[in-house]
């Protein structure tokens, strides 16, 4: 017995070729794309609870004019990230294989992502 006799492309696998042509003609995501979505769904929470938090931070000590523009900046934020989020869940759940993400959502998303931050490093500064 020879210690290539199971491996995949070492003619193994009964075809007398590599292998590989049957291993790309069909692609299994398998959970991939529910661990996708829940990524989302856990990004998607994590910023709903940075944009609480901004918020109680700018309404603490009263409102002020700056504070209330930038909560309202920071929720405004959150929303396009939310809907960013909300498109690529679905999307994901259309197909067996999900389709890559446009690159101006996935910029959209950094963008809302990093916004949220300055605006809570703003509020807390």
């Amino acid at each position: 017995m020879g210690a290539t006799s199971g491996v995949a492309g070492a003619g193994g696998d009964g075809t007398g070729g590599d292998g590989a042509g049957a291993a790309e003609a069909v692609r299994d995501p398998g959970l991939q794309p529910e661990r996708t979505r829940l990524a989302w769904r856990r990004t998607t929470l994590s910023s709903t609870v940075a944009t609480v938090l901004a918020v109680k931070a700018a309404l603490h000590g009263g409102v002020s004019t700056a504070g209330a523009v930038v909560c309202g900046l920071c929720c405004a934020l959150w929303l396009g990230f939310l809907l960013v989020a909300q498109f690529r869940i679905h999307s994901l759940a259309r197909t067996a294989v999900p389709p890559a993400m446009a690159p101006r959502l996935a910029a959209a998303a950094v963008l809302c992502t990093a916004g949220v931050a300055v605006c809570a490093v703003g509020l807390i500064v």
